[in-house]
């Protein structure tokens, strides 16, 4: 079962992107190259969005857990700024905002889209 081992942690051995970035900032060369490939990696699916939207982009919004590191945001900011302006919301909402929808729809008060 590769389920929660692989990606950053069949590298690093671990998923605590602090202690990954700890081990970049204490000379890890084989932690930087990590990190600076899933940043790439992230920054190329943005990139992706922006062609698939005809560059017609109010913004792009940086959350959850990576929004709190801030080489992240930074080298993010410097591979999409050109697009968009870059907003940050840290913090794991996504299952608050989720959650939220659901008693919406239970209420009554939105209609279940389908897609």
């Amino acid at each position: 079962m590769i389920s929660g081992k692989g990606g950053v942690f069949s590298h690093l051995g671990t998923t605590d992107m602090i202690e990954a970035e700890k081990m970049m900032n204490n000379g890890d060369e084989k932690a930087k190259l990590v990190i600076n490939a899933m940043i790439y990696h992230i920054a190329k699916a943005i990139a992706e969005k922006g062609a698939v939207l005809c560059g017609k982009i109010d913004a792009i919004l940086i959350t959850g857990g990576i929004a709190y590191w801030q080489y992240m945001v930074d080298e993010l900011k410097k591979r999409v700024d050109w697009m968009a302006p870059v907003h940050v919301y840290p913090g794991e909402d996504e299952m608050s905002a989720l959650a939220e929808n659901a008693m919406a729809v239970l209420n009554g008060d939105i209609e279940v889209k389908k897609y």
